[in-house]
């Protein structure tokens, strides 16, 4: 296999309960032989040779035997060990339960950090007391690889629509591996490719849209499209990830506004938007009003108006309907002419 990993292999291990309770009645018969020999080097000749090679059998075997103990291997239910002998990739333990493979086997995982010590004075009691060093704090890597399914929140970042309008964007991203070898082998680190791959995706998909709605309602926006858009986004990550194993289940946007420099300017833009549109609304009335009360008028015969009469009329009415004030009447006692 060269180049990148594609096939996944699942190894097939040995029950370990089985393999442990062997290693067990060895060790213990490592220690009876060194007793045994230790015991029969005093006697004639023949047991002599005898009790020296069990001694230094016994003894080979009790400084050696603790080494098929590092074959025993416990996985918890959703996880796996990828496992190389000296450098080369043999397979994939997986499901529940305890196993035992080749003792020189080692587990790979990128995303496990390696053990590291520092000294944490402030949480140990005992550092405090007197000249007593403050303990080591040891982390000790994990070297299972979870095959759950996870979440990706990661932080918001400033991206440009597509009018060049700088907006504060965040999204999560739900996600599982499903090839171990090339979650393993293809990239260094799975989990900071996914991250990064998708703060990559994520600028490309926003500055395909406008932020708020267009002016004719119909072009696809990052506020009013938020399911096509979402689709989008998972699309593309996924074929950015594909090298590495895992497979993106769900991507949603959780955070979506402009950008603080330009919030105060485009609510203002949103607030006369909205003046207009009701304005508009308020107009539209007002003449149906205004037409309504003239052919009433007019078909009753309540009064015969000419058309400066009316023109006055309508005047006054729109004023009436469309002002911001309520109207304060005037009453003429006299004639209209």
């Amino acid at each position: 296999m060269t180049g990148s990993y594609s096939d996944e292999i699942e190894l097939k291990a040995r029950n370990g309960m089985g393999m442990l309770i062997l290693l067990i009645i060895l060790m213990l018969a490592g220690i009876a032989a060194v007793i045994l020999g230790a015991n029969w080097i005093d006697e004639n000749s023949l047991r002599r040779m005898t009790g020296i090679i069990l001694l230094v059998s016994g003894i080979l075997y009790t400084c050696l035997g603790w080494i098929p103990f590092l074959g025993l291997k416990i996985l918890k239910p959703q996880e796996a060990l990828v496992l190389t002998l000296f450098g080369k990739y043999i397979g994939t333990l997986k499901g529940e339960g305890f196993f035992y493979v080749n003792p020189f086997v080692s587990a790979v995982n990128p995303t496990a950090h390696a053990g590291s010590a520092t000294a944490t004075e402030d949480q140990n009691p005992i550092g405090q007391l007197g000249n007593t060093p403050a303990s080591m704090k040891v982390s000790i890597p994990k070297k299972t690889i979870s095959l759950k399914t996870m979440t990706l929140n990661n932080n918001k970042q400033k991206v440009n629509d597509e009018l060049g309008n700088p907006v504060e964007i965040g999204i999560v991203v739900i996600w599982r591996v499903v090839n171990t070898a090339k979650a393993v082998f293809n990239v260094d680190n799975y989990k900071a490719f996914l991250s990064i791959q998708c703060d990559s995706s994520l600028r490309n998909i926003a500055r395909l849209y406008p932020y708020d709605v267009a002016a004719d309602g119909e072009e696809m926006t990052l506020r009013g499209s938020s399911q096509e858009v979402a689709e989008k986004l998972k699309i593309e990550i996924q074929s950015r990830v594909e090298t590495a194993g895992l497979e993106v289940m769900e991507a949603r946007i959780t955070h979506l506004a402009y950008s603080p420099e330009i919030a105060a300017v485009m609510l203002q833009r949103q607030q006369a938007s909205a003046i207009i549109d009701a304005r508009k609304m308020i107009v539209e009335g007002a003449v149906g009003m205004v037409e309504m009360a003239l052919d009433k008028l007019s078909e009753n015969n309540v009064v015969q108006l000419d058309d400066e009469r009316k023109a006055a009329m309508v005047s006054n009415l729109l004023v009436v309907l469309c002002g911001n004030r309520d109207a304060q009447p005037i009453v003429n006692s006299g004639s209209i002419y």
